[in-house]
C-alpha cells in the first residue's frame, strides 16, 4: 500500500475544510433510476457536485451487489480531489448489505457458539469491504442490549452483559485490524437500555453517572484500548450528563467525557442526522452547528449537506466555532485517510469458500431445537384424507423479506415437500386469518429488532394466535428466526412438550438446520 498525497490542511479554504467533515448517503447501484430511497440518496449529478466541487470527505453506501459496489466506489473516488472515506453499516458482514459477499448471523449469535468467531467476523468483514472499495466499517456495535424491549439494538449487540460485549469487541477489532480499514464503536454513551428506536423518536436513559461508568461506558473504554478508529454518538438524552441536549449535541458528553475523560483521540462521528431522534429537534443548519460545537469530527448524513456546510462555515466566521477546532477535526480525518485510502477494489477476495463456511458454521451452530415433530414421513400428509396442515410464515412485511424468504427458501420448500399449505402473513393478514379449516398449524416467525419499523403490535398478535391455537389443539410447533426475546414471550404460552426451534440467523442455512432437526429433512 502506497501512502496517499493529501493537501496541506492550511492550503484548504474554510468551506473545503468543513466539507471534509461531511459524509453523505448514496445508493450503491450505479444509476439514478435504481435509487431506492430518494429522500436520502443523491442523484449522480448532485453526488458528483458534492464530491468534486465541495469536496465532502466521505460517502455511506446502501444497496447493490458487491461487484456493482466495487464499480461504484471506483466511480466516486475518480470524482474526488481528495480520496474519500467510504462507509457502510456492515454489522453482519459485507454480504448482509451487498449480495455476493459473506453474510454473517447477527452479532448476538456469537454468544451461542464461540467467541473465536468474533475475530474471524472482523477479519472477513474487513477483507471483503476493502475488496469492493469500502474502507470504513460502521461496526462493531458495542452497546449492551440489557433491555429486552429494545427495538433497535436487540440482536445487533454482541450480548446482554458488559463482559460478553467486551470480549467480542476485542476479537472483532483484532480481526479487522489485520486490514487497513477503519472500525467504529457505536453508539456512545450507550443505546442498549432503551425501549425507543432513535430512528423514530428520541430515547431517554435515566441512569445516574455511576451506572453509566459501571455498565454502559465499559465497552467503549474497552474498544478504545483495543484501538478502535472511530466512535459514533447516540441520539439519546441522558439527563445525568446533560438535561437539555442529546448526546450527539452535548459538549459535555462528546468533548467532556468521550474526548477528555476517556481520552479518545480518534474520529467522533454522529449517527445519521436524518434520524427523527435528532432531526425533529431543530433545523438541519442548527443541528449541524451544534454537533460540531459539541466536538464531533464527522457529520453523517445531514438532511441538507450544503446547508450544513454553509451553516458551520458561517459559525466559524462569526467565531461561534473556533477555526482551530475545524483544523483539528480535519487533521484526524487526514490521519484516517492516510491509513485506509488508496487501495483499489479486488473482487477476487469475494466468494472465498472458507469465509462462507465460517459464516455457515455460526448460522447453524447457533440454533436451538426442542423435540422433533412426530409422523413427518414423506407421504404422511399427502396420503391422509384427514389432515390439512398449514405452514404459517409470519413476517413484519412480505414486501421487504426477499433477502431471506422466497419460493426456494427452506422455510417454504421443506414444509411444502411434506404436503403443507402455505400462508405468508403480516399483522393485517394475521388479524383476519381463518384457521378452522386446518388440522394443524406449523408457525415460523421471522422477527428481530428492525430500525425504522416502530411498534407494529405484531408480537402481541402472535401471542394471541399461539394462545388460541393451543386452546384449539391446532398448534403443531413454533420456530422463530431472529430475536430470542420474542421467543421468550411465546414459550410460556405453548404446551410444555411442544416442539420448537430457534435461530438467531434468518439465512437459508439456519432455516434448513432448524427444520432438519425438527424432522423436515
Amino acid at each position: 500500500m502506497q501512502p496517499i498525497n493529501l493537501p496541506d490542511i492550511d492550503s484548504l479554504s474554510l468551506i473545503e475544510q468543513v466539507s471534509q467533515m461531511v459524509v453523505v448517503r448514496a445508493c450503491g447501484m450505479l444509476y439514478d433510476h435504481q435509487i431506492a430511497y430518494p429522500q436520502w440518496e443523491l442523484t449522480n449529478a448532485k453526488l458528483q457536485t458534492l464530491i468534486n466541487e465541495y469536496g465532502v470527505g466521505g460517502v455511506i453506501l446502501l444497496g447493490g451487489s458487491a461487484p456493482e459496489v466495487a464499480l461504484r466506489t471506483q466511480q466516486m473516488q475518480s470524482w474526488a480531489k481528495v480520496p474519500l472515506l467510504i462507509a457502510a453499516d456492515v454489522e453482519e458482514g459485507v454480504g448482509h448489505l451487498f449480495k455476493g459477499a459473506t453474510w454473517f448471523p447477527p452479532p448476538m449469535a456469537l454468544q451461542a457458539v464461540s467467541m473465536k468467531y468474533a475475530e474471524a467476523m472482523g477479519k472477513i468483514t474487513a477483507e471483503e469491504a476493502l475488496a469492493i472499495g469500502i474502507n470504513w466499517l460502521l461496526a462493531p456495535i458495542v452497546d449492551i442490549n440489557n433491555n429486552p424491549d429494545n427495538p433497535v439494538i436487540n440482536v445487533r449487540s454482541f450480548g446482554i452483559t458488559a463482559g460478553e460485549v467486551m470480549g467480542a469487541t476485542r476479537g472483532y477489532i483484532a480481526g479487522a485490524k489485520q486490514y487497513p480499514v477503519l472500525t467504529t464503536a457505536k453508539h456512545f454513551p450507550g443505546h442498549g437500555d432503551t425501549s425507543v428506536d432513535s430512528h423514530l423518536h428520541t430515547p431517554v436513559i435515566h441512569h445516574d453517572r455511576q451506572r453509566f461508568e459501571n455498565v454502559e461506558f465499559l465497552p467503549f473504554i474497552n474498544a478504545i484500548e483495543a484501538g478502535v478508529d472511530a466512535i459514533m454518538s447516540a441520539h439519546i438524552l441522558a439527563p445525568a450528563f446533560d438535561r437539555k441536549n442529546i448526546a450527539t449535541l452535548s459538549h459535555h458528553i462528546i468533548s467532556g467525557i468521550l474526548r477528555n475523560e476517556l481520552g479518545f483521540e480518534g474520529l467522533i462521528v454522529t449517527d445519521a442526522l436524518i434520524m427523527s431522534g435528532i432531526a425533529n429537534l431543530g433545523s438541519p443548519e442548527a443541528i449541524a452547528v451544534q454537533a460540531v460545537k459539541a466536538g464531533v469530527d464527522v457529520l453523517l448524513m445531514p438532511v441538507d449537506p450544503i446547508a450544513a456546510i454553509d451553516a458551520v462555515c458561517a459559525a466559524v466566521e462569526s467565531k461561534e466555532i473556533d477555526r482551530e477546532q475545524i483544523r483539528d477535526s480535519v487533521q484526524r480525518i487526514w490521519k484516517a485517510k492516510q491509513k485506509v485510502c488508496g487501495i483499489p477494489p479486488n473482487l477476487k477476495k469475494l466468494g472465498n469458500p472458507l469465509n462462507l463456511g465460517i459464516s455457515k458454521s455460526v448460522a447453524t451452530k447457533s440454533i436451538n431445537v426442542y423435540s422433533v415433530l412426530p409422523n413427518l414421513q414423506p407421504d404422511y400428509v399427502r396420503e391422509s384424507h384427514e389432515t390439512n396442515y398449514l405452514n404459517l410464515i409470519i413476517v413484519d412485511d412480505p414486501l421487504t423479506c426477499e433477502e431471506f424468504l422466497n419460493a426456494r427458501s427452506p422455510a417454504v420448500l421443506l414444509p411444502k415437500n411434506k404436503g403443507y399449505q402455505r400462508i405468508v402473513a403480516d399483522k393485517l393478514i394475521l388479524e383476519n386469518l381463518k384457521y378452522d379449516q386446518f388440522s394443524k398449524i406449523f408457525i415460523q416467525i421471522f422477527k428481530r429488532g428492525n430500525p425504522f419499523l416502530g411498534d407494529t403490535n405484531l408480537q402481541e398478535k402472535i401471542q394471541i394466535l399461539v394462545t388460541e391455537l393451543t386452546s384449539a389443539n391446532k398448534l403443531q410447533a413454533v420456530v422463530l428466526y431472529g430475536s430470542p426475546y420474542a421467543l421468550d414471550r411465546l414459550l410460556p404460552l405453548m404446551p410444555v412438550l411442544m416442539p420448537w426451534g430457534f435461530a438467531y440467523s434468518q439465512q437459508p442455512e439456519a432455516q434448513e438446520a432448524v427444520l432438519q432437526k425438527l424432522g423436515f429433512v
